[in-house]
Formats: C-alpha cells, sequence, structure tokens
C-alpha cells in the first residue's frame, strides 16, 4: 500500500512540473500579439520540431532572433528579463499544441 501512495505522490508531483499550454497562451496573448497580430497563423508558420528547436534551452533562439532584430526593439526588456525565462517551458508548449502539423487550432478567448 506504501508503494501505492509513493507512486502517486511522484506521478502527481511530475504532472504538476510540465509546461501547462494555458499558461503559455496567457503569455503569446500578454507580450506577443502586439507585434504578432496574427496570432494564429503566426503560430502556424512553424511545424512542432521547429517550434522545440527555437524553444530548447528556455528559449534562447527565439530571444536571439527578436534580440537581432531592429523590428522588435520593444520586445528586447522582455526577452533579457527572467520573466521570458520563466514563461518559455508554458509558451514553447503552446507554439507546440499550435504548430501547423499538430491539427490543432487555439480558441478565438
Amino acid at each position: 500500500m506504501n508503494k501505492f501512495f509513493l507512486f502517486l505522490i511522484i506521478f502527481l508531483t511530475g504532472t504538476a512540473l510540465n509546461a501547462a499550454v494555458y499558461k503559455g497562451q496567457k503569455t503569446f496573448v500578454k507580450s506577443c500579439v502586439e507585434c504578432h497580430e496574427s496570432g494564429q497563423s503566426f503560430i502556424a508558420t512553424k511545424k512542432i520540431r521547429e517550434w522545440k528547436k527555437l524553444m530548447k534551452n528556455n528559449g534562447s533562439e527565439l530571444a536571439a532572433i527578436h534580440l537581432k532584430s531592429e523590428a522588435a526593439t520593444d520586445s528586447w526588456s522582455y526577452f533579457e528579463s527572467k520573466k521570458f525565462t520563466k514563461d518559455a517551458k508554458h509558451l514553447g508548449q503552446f507554439l507546440e499544441e499550435y504548430a501547423k502539423d499538430s491539427g490543432n487550432v487555439p480558441a478565438c478567448n
């Protein structure tokens, strides 16, 4: 019986540590829609594999793209912040969930 409870605790703890799509959507709406107004169509420009590559290492490649772009100067402070590093796993999960080859379409709300 003790092994069952230990397994249950490990399972629930592991599940809680995973990224959340809804948190990634909230981050996208709050931080990205201002520049990437097209939302749905923007996310669907890349396949899951491409989003995973950009979001590897807490989104360092995605941040590098934005930090090199003169058009993205308004977002530089966000991509250099700890907030972006914290949000990256959720944002990555959201981008992968609605990527071109995922077959999913995000809700409008």
